[in-house]
């Protein structure tokens, strides 16, 4: 049986592509708001951070109404961070639409996310996007999407797909680089003729793969699946499965379901084949999850998720400022929000240490564990965080073998010499590099993981931020040798109390200053950066000493340069694995591991004995 009168669709690409901004052009024609309704942009992009730094992190479904049929939609993201969102919606849906921008044409992520969905053999739709922008070039875009295809052995059906070039910022869309349109029909048709329409059977028990979670405090949490077979009703007797965990039979009701209307869910009695809906009051719901008839409890094969390559240490913090600023602040308050984590991202791992106060958090990228930590500390989280390090593994001869990531780099041509000596010097290995002739060049890299770490804000320092840089996942390779991250050292506070004007003026002449007057600074806290690859104590909350003699210029206003405020990723990159970032809802601060000056140079002392 085939349901005409829906189709499912996934909207993949790169990060920065325009995603998010065509689906807000279907949204507004497929008349879901009404004509006086004030939209704003990306309206799919709900989340804080995510209209703050403008990237989808967490896929989203909506469902617009075209010619009698219901189109469900899901937005996911594009960056390789959050890969893990993307590989398993695309079991909810039963075509693609790639989005592909008309200048920068397929980038490191396009090449990700179209390889899982030919994988899965879904139909694909090429929209090149951005066609509005004065530097494009779709003739070219379209051949080396075509490339792409071929390189990846798509079959002759999915070589043949439809191409359409859009501006989804002007919410139009064409059939061809020369016709003018002025609405996105051509592409609502092209949706409805070139995806199938999702088959199953209404008769068979039913079968629903939880592919999503979503969370709500009042309902806890909400599984959100595609009815593969029968029919799912609310006050139905169900049983949960899972194809990883053979083992798993339990017995549950659904109390409520729901379907998509436009960016609403919509209660419903009842669903049918085809049909993605959300549903509420099943607490043990994990993704990947099947519900079935109880008669006929047979699982759905499920995606695997990738493996998480980078990790870092989450502890209690016990600096001598803790438990002044956050809201939540003990190991078990970590705890339950980490493992709470963990019910809506797939990619996470949370594993327990030989302390109770910390946990190693693993995921897919420094931009994942970040977004996590921006979020707990918004929420009033008090933590501190190590360096992240990367995850190894061993062949089968013994052998070290570490992450390597597959880096895309457009920069200024005055900038290439600087990054291939900078990322020669991280173990990058040059594979490819070419010249576009409008004054940029694209260098290939392949990259150990953690030869990334640190990088991207030197990076855009060396490019005057005009440098562009991607990175994707690109297995394991053989260990390539110790790379030393940073080569320079750090401004250490002398003593506890509060940083004085005099005192930072003395400490600004050492290197560049993290604080201004008036901060509360503690022993072993880190200040600023020392130009030089060594680490100097300085006395920040010194004061002038006060004398009966006044002496010309002496009363003159010190003049102070003013300090680089680091931002979390900032932080997360300058720190060193023998210091922490001390996490606050008001406030990232450095510190070393090792207050004790003594202490800390009985170790380094140590350590550099072994």
């Amino acid at each position: 049986m085939k349901r005409e009168d829906i189709r499912n669709i996934a909207i993949i690409a790169h990060v920065d592509h325009g995603k998010t901004t065509l689906v807000d052009g279907l949204l507004k024609q497929s008349g879901i708001f009404r004509s006086n309704q004030n939209v704003v942009d990306r309206v799919m992009d709900s989340n804080d951070i995510e209209r703050e730094r403008g990237i989808t992190i967490l896929s989203k479904n909506t469902a617009v109404m075209y010619d009698g049929v219901k189109i469900n939609i899901i937005d996911t993201p594009g960056h390789a961070d959050f890969g893990g969102e993307v590989e398993r919606v695309l079991k909810m849906v039963n075509g693609v639409i790639l989005v592909v921008d008309a200048f920068e044409g397929p980038m490191p992520q396009t090449k990700f996310v179209l390889k899982k969905a030919l994988e899965l053999s879904l139909q694909v739709i090429v929209c090149i996007n951005k066609m509005d922008r004065p530097e494009a070039r779709p003739a070219e875009v379209v051949d080396e999407v075509l490339e792409l295809l071929i390189e990846l052995d798509a079959d002759d059906e999915q070589l043949d797909c439809p191409f359409i070039f859009a501006s989804g910022k002007s919410g139009t869309a064409s059939l061809s680089m020369e016709e003018q349109s002025t609405n996105m029909n051509p592409l609502f048709e092209t949706i409805l003729k070139h995806i199938p329409a999702p088959s199953g059977d209404s008769e068979k028990s039913t079968q629903v793969l939880i592919s999503t979670i979503d969370y709500n405090e009042y309902v806890g949490r909400i599984g959100i699946g595609k009815v593969d077979n029968g029919t799912i009703k609310v006050n139905q007797e169900v049983v949960l499965v899972n194809a990883h965990e053979p083992e798993k039979l339990e017995k549950v009701k659904i109390s409520k379901l729901y379907e998509f209307d436009g960016l609403k869910r919509v209660e419903v009695n009842q669903a049918s084949v085809g049909s993605i809906v959300a549903i509420s009051g099943i607490a043990d719901l994990h993704i990947g999850d099947t519900i079935c008839s109880p008669d006929h409890p047979d699982p759905i094969p499920f995606q695997k998720i990738s493996e998480p390559t980078i990790a870092m240490y989450f502890s209690v913090n016990d600096s001598p400022l803790a438990g002044t600023e956050g809201k939540f602040v003990t190991s078990r308050h970590l705890r339950e929000r980490l493992l709470r984590e963990l019910n809506t991202d797939v990619s996470l791992r949370v594993d327990e240490t030989d302390t109770t106060e910390s946990f190693k958090v693993s995921g897919r990228g420094e931009l994942h564990l970040s977004v996590l930590i921006e979020n707990m500390r918004r929420e009033g989280y008090e933590f501190s965080v190590s360096k992240a390090e990367v995850l190894y593994k061993e062949d089968e001869n013994g052998k070290k073998l570490e992450p390597m990531e597959h880096a895309v780099i457009d920069v200024p041509d005055e900038f290439a010499g600087i990054v291939i000596e900078k990322l020669g010097s991280r173990k990058g290995e040059m594979i490819n590099m070419h010249t576009s002739g409008n004054g940029h060049t694209r260098i290939e890299f392949s990259i150990p993981a953690r030869g990334l770490i640190g990088y991207r804000g030197e990076f855009m320092t060396d490019t005057k931020g005009n440098g562009i840089i991607n990175t994707i996942f690109d297995g394991y390779g053989p260990y390539k040798g110790d790379i030393q991250y940073r080569k320079t050292g750090s401004l250490i506070a002398f003593e506890t109390g509060e940083s004085i004007t005099y005192g930072l003026y003395n400490a600004q002449e050492r290197g560049v200053l993290f604080i201004g007057p008036g901060v509360k600074v503690y022993s072993g806290m880190v200040i600023g950066q020392n130009p030089k690859a060594e680490d100097i104590e300085v006395n920040v909350c010194k004061r002038k000493q006060l004398t009966n003699t006044r002496a010309a210029g002496s009363d003159d206003a010190l003049r102070l340069s003013p300090p680089k405020i680091l931002s979390l990723e900032q932080a997360l990159e300058f720190i060193e694995t023998d210091e922490l970032l001390e996490v606050t809802p008001k406030n990232l601060r450095i510190r070393k591991k090792i207050l004790d000056p003594t202490l800390r140079m009985r170790d380094r002392r140590n350590r550099q004995n072994n």
